[in-house]
């Protein structure tokens, strides 16, 4: 099965969303608390899968709000800087910040993030600001949950997905849970099923599956048996170290494997494993390949100090596959 996407448009993708800045432990192995040095990254999950499609060649837009302030100019600067068109970054003219994530890199499998989420710029990113010509430029439109978590952001949301589904642009929905600016498990259950049911591919980890469904025990079977009565296409749940599996509605299952490597933190993976995965199946490949580029580039992004700096070139994700594939021959 091949994602069927709309072949004359300018846009490989637009993403919506979140832009942030990542501010990451330079001192490893040692609590927040005893950490003195942090560099300055952009981050924010759509932002980094949107700048990594951007790096792996695509064409990549943007529609976001910015906070008026040294941290939104540098946002935008390094977006368009790396290829990504921000003319539909929306600058906030009402006081607000932009949000801010400290890093803590305890060890390679103990990493944390403090985040600063209150009144944020993205946040305020109103409905009128979400432009219908920009959208039907696009093939794919792609949202993530924390923009769901509050208004005006949530409404914003909703008139994209309801733009792209009129202009024929499939809707890819990365789940992207983070808990600090929700209210409650319900409300965020409920938003989370409003969206996912209407996307065509759901992209997510097994524990935010768990999340949407609003339990702790969710099992893959459960979650595609209630996604497929409804839009999605194709839905890939990752089970970590584990790997990943990807479900078709037409009932094919997919099975991919994390590859090893020399981990430094474990944030990252998600965004670069999405953006990675997008851009195979938007360059037709078939979904057993679009999981080994996703695992690929999650395994070399994990291995770096950034998220979106470290967002790798197909050449890398081609040379990690190939490499993976001589172990498995020669140890057979």
């Amino acid at each position: 099965m091949k994602i069927e996407l709309h072949s004359e448009r300018e846009f490989d993708i637009i993403a919506i969303g979140r832009a942030c800045i990542d501010l990451n432990a330079v001192e490893y192995n040692r609590p927040m608390e005893e950490t003195m040095t942090f560099k300055k990254y952009v981050g924010g999950s759509p932002a980094n899968i949107v700048i990594g499609m951007s790096k792996l060649g695509l064409k990549a837009g943007f529609i976001g709000k910015l906070a008026d302030d040294q941290h939104g100019r540098f946002i935008e600067q390094y977006m368009r800087g790396v290829g990504v068109d921000t003319t539909q970054l929306v600058v906030d003219r009402e006081g607000h910040k932009t949000g801010l994530a400290f890093t803590e890199i305890k060890s390679p499998e103990e990493c944390s993030i403090l985040m600063y989420r209150d009144e944020v710029a993205d946040l305020y990113l109103n409905p009128s600001e979400v432009n219908e010509a920009y959208i039907k430029q696009a093939k794919i439109l792609l949202v993530s949950g924390t923009a769901l978590a509050k208004s005006l952001s949530r409404e914003a949301v909703f008139k994209a997905i309801y733009l792209a589904k009129k202009n024929n642009v499939k809707v890819i929905f990365e789940l992207d849970y983070r808990g600090y600016t929700w209210v409650s498990p319900d409300e965020t259950s409920a938003y989370y099923t409003l969206v996912a049911e209407q996307a065509d591919v759901v992209i997510g980890t097994r524990e935010e599956f768990n999340v949407m469904e609003n339990r702790t025990d969710g099992s893959n079977e459960d979650t595609i048996s209630h996604l497929f009565k409804h839009s999605p296409e194709l839905i890939v749940i990752k089970h970590g170290v584990e790997g990943s599996y990807a479900y078709t509605k037409s009932g094919e299952v997919f099975k991919g494997y994390a590859y090893l490597t020399e981990v430094l933190k474990t944030f990252g993976a998600g965004d670069s494993y999405a953006s990675a995965f997008l851009y195979a199946l938007i360059s037709n490949k078939d979904i057993e390949t679009a999981l080994k580029y996703g695992s690929a580039s999650a395994a070399i992004v994990v291995s770096k100090h950034s998220s979106s700096e470290a967002m790798p070139t197909v050449e890398e994700i081609e040379h990690l596959i190939a490499e993976h594939s001589k172990e498995i021959v020669a140890n057979q």
